[in-house]
């Protein structure tokens, strides 16, 4: 097993719930959909260290939270708690339906959720100037007394919709359970790390110490996926391949595509900062970094893309 290639899929905390159905047995529905398209992959030969994303959850943890502590008295959840519960619930529901699907194929069903933190710069600028929306809407009859609650929380008009409060979203530096997600890989696990961008942390003289934001999924997978030696890094999203002219009739989808005039298309501005932007970064960090191969594609689309070409394949020319 150690010698089959490595893939890094990170997949999308959105297409992990279908039709709108938050309740737990319907995203449970929606992983055991996701986790057969990665199952054909490791059916392929692949080794595969899944990376999730969990906007959607961690927003539903928060709603609880303030509810509880409006209606109950209850404490405020840290956010960086609300990441490490969904690292969990998520992390055991993709490996619960993966070992399943891998047992119905005959296949090994090795298969281990990791709990990771990842360390990011306390000097990183955007601890400066956070610009992360998360939790509930405010209107002006509450923020008053939401501010006073609330002395160290940052709040902002989110598009005149209301006040939100915004978290800062730095860069990940490191990924600390590195060497456990390897050991894990290196036994014949498929792996489950780095959830939710994985739980922000600093170093503080030897320790770390936990803070509340939101590292971005996509470049936490690229950092593991670099960190590893992945031979290919793969990012799911809700389209079967990137385009450029996005909504004008002279849209069109890149198939296979060189990093350098991927990069070309970023500096146009062809890909929006808050949907395909990231992922794009993403994938030129990871080539510039030394990998060999990115594909972005949906998640029912993976199989075909990495055995038949389809999506988006970039390359490092």
């Amino acid at each position: 097993m150690a010698n089959h290639k490595l893939a890094v899929i990170a997949i999308g905390g959105n297409s992990l719930i279908l039709d709108d159905k938050p309740a737990i047995p319907d995203q449970y529905q929606a992983v055991m959909a996701t986790v057969k398209h990665i199952a054909d992959v490791i059916e392929d030969g692949w080794r595969v260290l899944i990376t999730h994303g969990n906007g959607p959850q961690v927003g539903y943890l928060l709603l609880r939270s303030e509810i509880a502590h409006r209606y109950a008295g209850l404490h405020f959840l840290p956010l960086l708690n609300c990441v490490a519960d969904t690292q969990g619930n998520i992390g055991f529901m993709i490996q619960q339906a993966m070992e399943n699907e891998l047992r119905r194929r005959g296949l090994p069903a090795k298969t281990a959720a990791i709990v990771t933190r990842v360390e990011v710069d306390p000097r990183d600028p955007k601890f400066q100037d956070p610009d992360k929306f998360i939790g509930g809407f405010y209107d002006d009859r509450e923020i008053e007394n939401i501010r006073r609650e609330n002395p160290a929380w940052t709040l902002k008009q989110d598009s005149n919709r209301g006040f939100r409060r915004v978290v800062p979203s730095p860069k990940p530096v490191k990924i600390v359970e590195l060497d456990a997600l390897r050991s894990m890989l290196d036994s014949g696990y498929n792996v489950i790390g780095g959830g939710g961008g994985g739980i922000p942390v600093i170093l503080d003289g030897k320790d770390y110490m936990g803070v509340d934001a939101v590292i971005d999924k996509d470049l936490t997978s690229r950092l593991l996926a670099n960190a590893l030696g992945a031979d290919l890094f793969v990012i799911s999203t809700g389209v079967d391949a990137v385009s450029v002219d996005f909504g004008t009739p002279q849209q069109r989808e890149l198939t296979k595509i060189g990093v350098d005039d991927l990069q070309k298309h970023m500096d146009e501005g062809q890909f929006p900062k808050g949907s395909m932007g990231p992922k794009i970064q993403a994938a030129i960090d990871f080539i510039r970094q030394g990998g060999k191969k990115v594909i972005i594609t949906s998640p029912s689309n993976l199989g075909k893309a990495i055995r038949e070409g389809k999506g988006t394949h970039i390359l490092a020319r």
